[in-house]
């Protein structure tokens, strides 16, 4: 029984072939129904699509052309707003003239070096005093720096349109004249010094040692007048300085010298790069067309006068076809008004020349038009690589010169023609000889200028006079104690030294911002991957307000001096704070690069506005293209108002047409989608001016010509958008 039980559930259990056949189509009927949905709802949504892609083109096509409608009053308003700049380099004109004339009516003996008599005569009057002692020519060394800084900042300041190539070369070589002459008097005082030298001797060691410094130059120099061999190692009293000589040195008639020069007069003579006419470049840009331009006026002012005398006397052609000239008295004032209207013509057209003038040369910043550099040689140090801080230290063996005797009461001394000579170590030999063993290095210790910021260990490099550049063989063994600042080295032979950092070390920057303070005054902040530098920026003058290393504050003799635009970039990238690119820096550092006149653009509507708004970096702008940037903005009339609700807002520009974007700085996912409720403008000016506050304009049309042009310059010098 129970077998069978089991057998009579199974055929009861078995599906029906009609049965199989009717699931089948069951199954069949509900694939297309699902697929027939499928399709009716991709039907519907592809329509949807396609109706909100139309509605946002037609929005689009809306807002273009209500932009192309306002654009060319947009435009204008910009021109008007940027004239300030035209303003500003006027003012720069006067100031330049202004303190020509400070200098004239101060009368305090010193030689105007734009003078060329002035500073011959200068020149030749101090080349006859030849017996200065060293602390007289520090003094006068003084007066000397500041010459040459004026003349440097002459040519670096005045755009080459209002600088005559017969002008420049006078002041090239006045600056080298000057140098050279400066350093021949420190020659001359050593010598007179060393003279001396037995007299100054030390009771103890029995030679000379001697100390002399100011704010520019520092002298170390030591006379060996025992010629102990065991007296090796010379260390300056009260410092970690000196020398380690070998053992024949310690027995010879020699002097050891350290002069340290706080500037650099040697890395301008390289003949791989002359520094000075490299940073000219971006007013050189000129050049080409000023004599065309100069030229277009003339013609101008021609035309006119030719128009004018061709009319009958006292009329215009208009209104003598009118005939309403009938009395003298009409005729004179309708030729004074035809002579107003031609001085009128020709003012404007010199604007306009200026403002390309101006534009040119502000372009020039923001290109990346030049060619790559040389290839250098082996240990040659590339100077658009590389820069110098801290000076030079001029080290030198010399011959120590005949001393005073005392004869029947007369002191005397044996003057050498020659004048001061330098002792040949290792000495010159034709043989073949292995010179490091017979004449091992010299160590050297030297001292990092306190001013000085090195982000790395330095690189040491010496001078070669014969190929007139930086060199970073025959130095072994370099030891950096950043604490002590000194450096201790191995020199083959003496020669001028220098310490050498990587110009672009704090590039690309991690970040920036630019912030109002107040009506002409605002704080530009840089974040690079070792510090973070804090710019005040009011009216014309630019001021270091803190420097922040690694979370903690650093000291610099900049902070708190207010410095015109040019004089304080160099002299941030003189203490190691480089932020500033250079034509040839593309070639070093991987940069966001964005379209020069986009990029220009920018930044002068950005100086235009910063006075009541502020900017700072975008992770979008990486993203974008580089004919657009992206960068976030804010009204910030005051720190009190400056809240956590005050959003920032994303904004995008390529040159013609600036928009608000949808997304924010905390979005995962970058797109260039309008903000609701925004409209396009072909300015930035104008878009930031649609959701300002009267009392934000109001501020900015406040703003000095002077400090927007600050600003526009400090941000094209740092080009905050292609090297962040």
């Amino acid at each position: 029984m129970g077998p069978k039980g089991k057998k009579s559930a199974k055929k009861k259990n078995k599906i029906t072939k009609a049965e199989r056949l009717k699931m089948l189509q069951e199954e069949e009927e509900r694939r297309l129904k699902e697929e027939e949905e499928a399709r009716l709802k991709h039907e519907k949504e592809e329509m949807e699509r396609l109706e909100t892609k139309r509605i946002e083109k037609e929005k689009w096509q809306a807002l273009e052309a209500k932009d192309l409608e306002r654009r060319k009053e947009e435009l204008e308003e910009l021109h008007f707003l940027e004239e300030c700049y035209l303003e500003a380099e006027k003012l720069k004109k006067e100031n330049r003239l202004l303190s020509q004339w400070k200098h004239y009516i101060q009368c305090d003996g010193s030689p105007d070096p734009s003078v060329p008599q002035e500073m011959n005569t200068f020149i030749s009057l101090w080349k006859e005093e030849t017996s200065e002692t060293f602390e007289e020519v520090i003094q006068k060394s003084k007066l000397v720096l500041n010459l040459i800084e004026k003349l440097t900042l002459i040519l670096l300041e005045t755009p080459s349109y209002d600088l005559q190539d017969k002008n420049v070369k006078q002041y090239e070589g006045s600056i080298e004249e000057l140098k050279e002459l400066l350093h021949a008097k420190f020659n001359v005082a050593t010598g007179l010094l060393l003279r001396q030298a037995s007299t100054l001797a030390d009771l103890d060691s029995g030679n000379m040692e001697k100390i002399i410094q100011d704010e520019n130059v520092t002298l170390y120099v030591w006379a060996n007048l025992k010629k102990n061999p065991r007296y090796k190692s010379i260390k300056f009293s009260g410092t970690q300085v000196g020398f380690e000589i070998p053992r024949m040195l310690a027995t010879c008639d020699i002097a050891l010298r350290l002069l340290h020069t706080h500037y650099d007069h040697v890395t301008p003579l390289c003949s791989t790069l002359r520094p000075l006419k490299a940073e000219r470049l971006a007013s050189a840009v000129t050049d080409i067309t000023t004599d065309q331009d100069q030229s277009r006026i003339e013609e101008t002012a021609s035309q006119e006068e030719q128009e004018e005398s061709k009319q009958p006397e006292g009329g215009s052609l208009a209104v003598i076809e009118e005939g309403k000239l009938e009395e003298d008295g009409d005729a004179v004032r309708l030729k004074s008004f035809v002579v107003e209207e031609s001085e009128a013509t020709k003012f404007e057209v010199e604007m306009k020349l200026l403002s390309k003038k101006v534009l040119a040369v502000q372009l020039f910043l923001v290109e990346n038009t030049c060619e790559k550099p040389k290839f250098f040689e082996e240990h040659e140090i590339d100077l658009l690589q590389f820069t110098p801080l801290g000076g030079v230290y001029h080290l030198d063996i010399l011959e120590l010169p005949p001393q005073w005797k005392l004869v029947n009461g007369w002191m005397m001394v044996e003057i050498l023609k020659e004048g001061l000579q330098r002792y040949n170590y290792p000495p010159e030999t034709s043989e073949d000889l292995e010179i490091e063993n017979i004449f091992p290095p010299i160590v050297v210790t030297i001292k990092v200028q306190e001013n000085v910021i090195f982000f790395e260990d330095p690189i040491v490099a010496r001078w070669d006079p014969e190929g007139k550049h930086w060199r970073t063989d025959g130095i072994d063994r370099v030891i950096y104690n950043s604490e002590s600042r000194l450096v201790t080295f191995d020199l083959d032979m003496l020669s001028p030294v220098t310490l050498f950092q990587d110009t672009h070390i704090n590039m690309p920057y991690q970040s920036w911002e630019l912030r109002p303070l107040d009506v002409n005054k605002v704080l530009l902040t840089v974040t690079t991957v070792f510090t973070e530098i804090h710019i005040h920026i009011k009216e014309n003058l630019c001021m270091l307000a803190s420097v922040k290393l690694k979370n903690r504050k650093h000291f610099s003799i900049l902070d708190g001096q207010w410095m015109s635009p040019v004089p304080f970039m160099r002299a941030l990238k003189e203490v190691g704070l480089n932020i500033f690119p250079t034509v040839y820096s593309h070639f070093y550092v991987v940069i966001n690069n964005k379209i020069p006149m986009v990029e220009l653009k920018a930044y002068r509507q950005m100086a235009l506005l910063s006075s009541a708004f502020a900017f700072r970096w975008s992770q979008w702008n990486l993203q974008c293209d580089s004919n657009k940037v992206v960068f976030q903005v804010k009204e910030l009339l005051d720190e009190e108002r400056d809240t956590e609700s005050s959003k920032w807002a994303l904004f995008m520009f390529n040159g013609d047409r600036a928009q608000r974007l949808k997304i924010e700085e905390s979005n995962d996912t970058y797109s260039e989608a309008l903000m609701d409720e925004t409209e396009l403008h072909s300015t930035l000016y104008h878009m930031v001016k649609d959701s300002a506050s009267g009392e934000a304009m109001e501020k900015i049309r406040r703003s000095n010509c002077q400090f927007t042009d600050s600003v526009c310059q400090m941000l094209l010098s740092t080009r905050l958008l292609s090297y962040s």
